[in-house]
């Protein structure tokens, strides 16, 4: 995600505070550890088909274990979202992986679905409480840069997280522990390592204040925030289906019970997302938008296709093409937010953002798994998708009148 010219001049950027990181090194720790909490957000996703084996639960119930994970990240965000704006972004980082650590022990404990819920919650509180504030950190280091790696790492990070934990369950025995102690041994190091990182924001008043959970946009982002909106619920809910049922998907289609089929289609997604963010950072936010309606219609279109054919390379060829507009219109619409915010309101607002992106991941993801017990994982798929059609040519509509 980059920002407009008229806002990225190093004048407007907020001095980091003494500290004994080097804010360059800092900026690098920073986008290092967005990468390892959301490879860490992915990597239990292949490993759901041999909890299912070993524990016995509904597609249902594996919904759920993904939506717990996302509720528990909405509360972290609508409660802890602003605390860094008052108390500073390092201690609030540090609280975060550390819940996020304890979360890695409970899924290395697990042996029942009630161990992996509350591991999930764990991992969603924390991701929830690191999420404004990484984001923000990063956005006061570099603005331009910060906004960049702010949509580029996560992608990065989901991809590694599913393909990483797809080869150790394939290739690894005791796959489910080797994960998470390889993610704690990464997080350990990294926690260290923010020790040291220099503070960005001076300490005000309004700490307490600020835990009352509420939704803080600025005026001046008001009508934009719901300008995107549409675009923004169809990309998360795309998002949602593929982290949560697609693995499932990926073998129901392809017949072929390998897990790095199923990881490699997350990976697809994301990685095309990282792609989509690169290629079009620098074009007009507002054109980026409307392309990127185009190319998830096109993606979702070839997906449904792929997936009512059972023909695997067209399942991620789509997802390859709907990735890319994923990636694309999240960078621009943060590029479409971010100017518009004082860096005092920053970190809420970027709470607020993902607040509601995070609603779109969870909440029809939810749902499908509630179809798949009704109509079946296929008709469930090529329903979803095809909702997802209509509301992204809806919301490219929106923008082409509003650009015309």
């Amino acid at each position: 995600m980059t920002t407009t010219p008229a806002v990225s001049s190093p004048a407007m950027a907020s001095p980091p505070l003494p500290g004994r990181l080097p804010a360059r090194y800092g900026f690098l720790l920073l986008a290092s550890i967005v990468m390892s909490l959301l490879a860490a957000s992915t990597a239990p996703s292949p490993l759901y088909g041999l909890y299912r084996e070993a524990w016995g639960f509904s597609a249902l119930m594996l919904t759920f274990v993904f939506a717990i994970y996302a509720f528990a990240l909405l509360g972290g965000l609508l409660v802890f979202g602003a605390l860094s704006d008052h108390i500073g972004r390092r201690p609030v980082l540090l609280v975060a992986l550390a819940l996020e650590l304890g979360s890695l022990v409970l899924f290395w404990w697990a042996d029942s679905v009630g161990w992996l819920v509350a591991a999930r919650l764990l991992q969603g509180l924390a991701t929830g409480i690191a999420t404004a504030t990484l984001s923000a950190a990063l956005l006061d280091l570099q603005r331009e840069r910060g906004a960049l790696v702010n949509s580029v790492a996560p992608m990065l990070g989901m991809a590694v997280g599913a393909l990483g934990a797809s080869a150790l369950v394939q290739f690894v025995p005791q796959p489910a522990h080797r994960v998470f102690e390889a993610l704690g041994v990464l997080l350990l190091l990294q926690t260290l390592a923010a020790c040291c990182l220099a503070e960005t924001v001076p300490r005000r008043a309004g700490a307490w204040a600020s835990l009352r959970p509420r939704l803080s946009i600025p005026k001046p982002a008001l009508s934009t925030l719901l300008l995107i909106l549409p675009m923004n619920t169809a990309q998360w809910a795309l998002g949602g289906f593929y982290t949560s049922l697609g693995p499932t998907l990926a073998r129901h289609v392809s017949g072929l019970n390998l897990p790095l089929i199923g990881g490699g289609l997350i990976a697809t997604l994301v990685l095309s997302g990282a792609v989509g963010i690169l290629w079009l950072r620098n074009r007009p936010a507002r054109r980026v938008l409307a392309g990127s309606s185009a190319m998830l219609i096109t993606g979702l279109a070839v997906t449904l296709w792929g997936i009512h054919a059972h023909a695997v390379l067209t399942l991620f060829a789509g997802s390859a093409i709907a990735g890319t507009g994923f990636g694309a219109g999240f960078n621009a619409s943060v590029r479409s937010l971010v100017p518009l915010a004082p860096a005092e309101q920053r970190g809420a607002m970027m709470a607020s953002f993902f607040v509601l992106s995070y609603l779109a991941f969870s909440v029809p993801a939810l749902a499908a798994g509630l179809a798949v017990g009704l109509f079946g994982l296929e008709a469930t798929a090529l329903g979803y998708g095809a909702v997802l059609i209509v509301l992204c040519g809806w919301a490219g509509l929106k923008l082409v009148a509003r650009e015309a």
